[in-house]
């Protein structure tokens, strides 16, 4: 079964979507967070349920890192992706609060070769948890704001929060 809810936040209504947790009886495990307007953003299907009360933790952490308050998610998460984007994506979540990294560094990260860059991009825009798993920690190798399936505006204001100060 699939749930689901929306919450406000400073990037706008943020749609929440989670299945049935298998570690906490009564949980859930967010699948997907995204954000009007996102690029590949999924739509709230007939079949879904609405259910606020499964999410209360996880829009608790939500409200807390928009209010500056808390850095680190605890946020059970579930992902289906080819095993290049989990790596991918497990390389984003060890990108740690207020830091950002290039493309490249990324992708050496990973132990791709560099002409690997663009494959890591399309990874990171096919990440389905915006703000959790931090793809708008990845820049530039000039340091300017590049690509987020959430818009530029958006990945800004998530830096700035994080206090991330970028070349202009």
């Amino acid at each position: 079964m699939t749930v689901y809810t929306t919450m406000d936040s400073p990037l706008g209504e943020l749609l929440l979507v989670g299945e049935p947790s298998r570690t906490a009886p009564g949980g859930v495990a967010l699948t997907s967070l995204s954000m009007p307007g996102q690029r590949g953003a999924v739509a709230i299907r007939d079949e879904w349920v609405s259910d606020a009360a499964a999410f209360a933790a996880i829009g608790a952490q939500l409200r807390a890192y928009f209010a500056g308050e808390s850095t680190p998610f605890d946020i059970e998460f579930t992902s289906a992706g080819s095993e290049f984007q989990q790596r991918v994506w497990r390389a984003l979540d060890a990108i740690p609060y207020g830091e950002t990294v290039s493309y490249g560094e990324l992708t050496a990260r990973i132990g791709a070769p560099r002409e690997r860059v663009r494959a890591v991009a399309g990874a990171i825009g096919a990440n389905p948890l915006l703000v959790v798993r931090p793809c708008h920690r990845v820049i530039g190798a000039n340091g300017a704001l590049t690509g987020y399936a959430g818009g530029l505006e958006r990945k800004q204001k998530l830096l700035e929060l994080e206090n991330v100060l970028l070349a202009v």
